[in-house]
């Protein structure tokens, strides 16, 4: 028997919206905000491709309490260099209204590659994500953690959903950031691979035949990272609060270890085909935690919120060990008051006003701080 888990350090990277506190529009900081944060942050800061993004990455965290302290720090000091710019700072998927089109690109090669190749397809992505990375042992290990949390991305994306307005328009869907995204190629979910060799060998394969010219050009939901000895999370919607943050991410760092607790034990996860998989992706885009997903161990529909607590009961031995209970827990609240995609649609009803919505998504953002 498996006595001790191991360490499953995290790091966390989340995308904010910089925006006019006048127009609510989404506005560029031409680097400002970047630049100065880079004097205090170093690297745990970068641009991003459109100029209103900035993106902000932890260090490394041995535990969920760890990776809250530094995700209130990130957050507050962008917070306080928007302030100087006189902006503000926002976290969803989605902007309420921004039309693409008026955002400009920031002035790198990187960036200017992906535009030259995808063109109006990456133009168009202006959207917002969190990433999680959890640290595992190897890349061999790593590899069939990932064939099997596959099977729980949707519940996870379901409980992050928080992009139901694109350019103005109500969508229909609870994330519609990710049907933004499917544009983009090596998007979706992540194919299954029988061994390190054989991914390796798919990877080098679209390098060498000039299809990407670096590895981290998968853009899946989940990946074992070409570079570090971590599988990085990669669906979610950019949240509205820490709290939804770290709850999302002491999940997935305990899907992990459950997965891992198995495996050391002999006791696989059943790894499920992505075309069933892609069903519950789908329902958790249009729905989020409402309505019904596939339980398809027992092949019948169940409703989305009896599947997330499902998946409490199936990580609640591990999560003690991780220190994690009380960050988990809020799951709850999520489910009783719903996802950021729910509360903006609230809002919104509410007032008929979309900067009414910017403005509970920027108020939002600095609860907790």
């Amino acid at each position: 028997m498996l006595k001790k888990l191991p360490v499953f350090t995290l790091g966390v990277e989340e995308e904010y919206q910089i925006i006019d506190p006048v127009t609510r529009d989404l506005r560029s900081h031409l680097s400002k905000i970047v630049d100065g944060a880079k004097i205090i942050l170093n690297e745990q800061v970068k641009a991003e491709m459109h100029q209103s993004v900035v993106e902000v990455g932890t260090n490394i965290c041995n535990n969920v309490n760890d990776a809250r302290n530094e995700i209130r720090f990130l957050r507050s000091k962008i917070v306080e260099l928007a302030d100087k710019q006189d902006l503000i700072v926002g976290g969803a998927g989605t902007h309420p209204f921004s039309k693409w089109q008026d955002q400009p690109i920031t002035d790198d090669p990187r960036y200017h590659d992906i535009v030259n190749e995808l063109q109006d397809a990456a133009r168009s992505n202006l959207i917002f994500g969190m990433h999680c990375h959890v640290g595992i042992e190897n890349r061999e290990i790593g590899l069939q953690l990932m064939n099997q949390a596959t099977y729980f991305l949707p519940h996870i994306f379901a409980l992050s959903t928080n992009s139901p307005f694109w350019e103005g328009r109500q969508t229909g869907y609870k994330s519609f950031r990710t049907k933004v995204f499917d544009k983009f190629p090596r998007t979706g979910l992540p194919e299954y691979f029988d061994s390190v060799s054989s991914y390796d060998n798919y990877l080098e394969t679209l390098v060498k035949t000039n299809c990407i010219d670096n590895p981290k050009k998968i853009w899946w939901d989940l990946r074992l990272h070409p570079f570090y000895n971590t599988i990085e999370f990669r669906i979610c919607d950019m949240s509205l609060t820490v709290d939804e943050t770290i709850c999302i991410v002491a999940i997935i760092q305990a899907i992990v270890a459950k997965l891992y607790k198995l495996n050391m034990n002999n006791t696989s996860f059943n790894v499920y085909r992505l075309a069933l998989i892609k069903e519950n992706k789908f329902r958790a885009a249009r729905y989020g935690i409402e309505n019904n997903m596939i339980d398809f161990g027992l092949q019948k529909e169940v409703e989305t919120k009896m599947l997330i607590l499902e998946l409490l009961d199936f990580i609640d031995d591990v999560v003690d060990e991780l220190g994690s209970r009380s960050d988990i827990n809020y799951v709850h609240e999520i489910l009783k008051n719903g996802t950021g995609a729910d509360k903006q649609l609230a809002i919104f009803q509410e007032t008929g006003d979309l900067s009414s919505v910017v403005d509970f998504i920027t108020g939002e953002f600095t609860k907790g701080l």
